[in-house]
Order: structure tokens, then C-alpha cells, then sequence
């Protein structure tokens, strides 16, 4: 054997055993991509009922939501209804009430009987002020000096 020979012998040599150590890594990562399709396709076989389970549900509340519009629409229809009648009743009722009112006062001011006690003016207006010939009142009626 030549020296050539031993050369080609060794480089043959260092050559398998670089080709056996990248086989390792590359049988791992072959193994990888197994696990990986099985996890994808696993996956894939659990969100396509889910997907159609979500469809479902979201049909479903769009159903409700149809009823509950309508509802709501029914009730806001049965508000102004009551408002209008509340309107038409205030207006047919309420102001001849308060004119029957406004009358029946003026007829009891008319005969003079008057169910509040004194008469506005008299409380409020002059029978609460000294005048010239008129009866001293308030506390310098009772003899009473003011500080």
C-alpha cells in the first residue's frame, strides 16, 4: 500500500463517519415532522366540529336577537301608546279640572268662606305691618322692646 492508498483509506474513514453523524440529527428531525403532521391532522379533525358547533350557536343567538328586537320594538310601540293616552288624558281631564278647581275658588272667595284660614293678603300683606290706627302686632304688641 501506497501512501496515496492509506491517504484514500483514511479520508473514506472520516467521511462515513461524518456521514453517520448527520444521520442522527436528520432521523430525529424525519421523527419531528411524523409528530408534527399526526398534531396538524389531529387538530384539523377537532376545530371542524367545533367550527361547526360555534356556526350553529351563532345562528342560534342571531334567532334570539331576531325575538328579542321584535320584543323590544313591541314594547317601545306600548310606550308611546301610553304616553299618547297619558297626553290625551291630561289634556281631556286635567284642564277642566283645573278650571272646575279655579272656579270653585273663586266661589268660595266670592260668599267669603274661606277654607285656609285668613285671606292671602291679610296673611302676607298689611296685617303684618303697623299702620297708622290700625292695632300694634308683632312682639312690640305685648309691651315687649326690641333690643
Amino acid at each position: 500500500m501506497t501512501g496515496g492508498e492509506i491517504a484514500g483509506l483514511l479520508a473514506a474513514g472520516v467521511f462515513a463517519v461524518l456521514v453517520a453523524l448527520l444521520a442522527v440529527p436528520i432521523l430525529k428531525l424525519g421523527k419531528v415532522f411524523d409528530e408534527l403532521r399526526l398534531t396538524i391532522r389531529s387538530l384539523n379533525n377537532e376545530t371542524v366540529p367545533l367550527i361547526d358547533e360555534v356556526t350553529r350557536t351563532v345562528s342560534t343567538t342571531n334567532s334570539q336577537l331576531e325575538k328579542v328586537d321584535g320584543i323590544t320594538t313591541n314594547v317601545s310601540d306600548a310606550s308611546a301608546n301610553v304616553s299618547a293616552l297619558s297626553s290625551l288624558v291630561a289634556s281631556t281631564v286635567g284642564q277642566p279640572l283645573i278650571k272646575v278647581a279655579a272656579f270653585s275658588h273663586g266661589l268660595r272667595r266670592a260668599f267669603g268662606t274661606t277654607s285656609g284660614g285668613a285671606h292671602r293678603a291679610d296673611r302676607f300683606g298689611a296685617a303684618g305691618h303697623d299702620t297708622p290706627g290700625a292695632a300694634p302686632t308683632g312682639p312690640d304688641a305685648a309691651g315687649e322692646a326690641r333690643p
